[in-house]
């Protein structure tokens, strides 16, 4: 069976994920082995954890993106922006675990973050409800 494009990308963007949450895992352990407390800064943990659980995530999203029965455009645009939304929470991590600054961006949050959430929740429930409404069609609508 040969899997299209749209399929074949999110793929390759959920092993890419899976690789970064290894190297960031990599990371935790360093502070968890040079630190005298012997934790590694809650956002690298995040960063660590959040990426697994995204890069499985993914996975969820390719067999939707598969299974779908919009045009290979659609699928490719919803699962992009799904994934583009985990890059950029995963980022946020990352940042604040190399500057240390905070150990939640919650604490003082701005008018930016209030609409970097909004963005982050409809992009990513709007692009993964365009593919569960086109596994919907394909494989239940007539």
């Amino acid at each position: 069976m040969e899997l299209g494009l749209d399929t074949r990308v999110t793929l390759l963007a959920a092993g890419l994920l899976f690789l970064l949450a290894l190297g960031l895992g990599v990371w935790k352990y360093r502070q968890m082995a040079t630190t005298t407390d012997h934790l590694a800064h809650p956002y690298v943990d995040i960063a660590h954890r959040a990426t697994l659980l995204y890069s499985f995530a993914t996975l969820l999203i390719a067999a939707f993106v598969e299974l779908s029965s919009w045009p290979t455009w659609v699928n490719l645009t919803a699962a992009a922006v799904v994934v583009f939304f985990f890059l950029v929470a995963i980022g946020s991590y990352i940042v604040h675990g190399a500057r240390r600054d905070t150990t939640n961006q919650f604490e003082h949050p701005t008018a930016t973050l209030h609409i970097g959430m909004v963005a982050l929740i409809v992009g990513e429930m709007g692009g993964f409800a365009v593919l569960l409404a086109g596994f919907v069609a394909g494989q239940f609508g007539g």
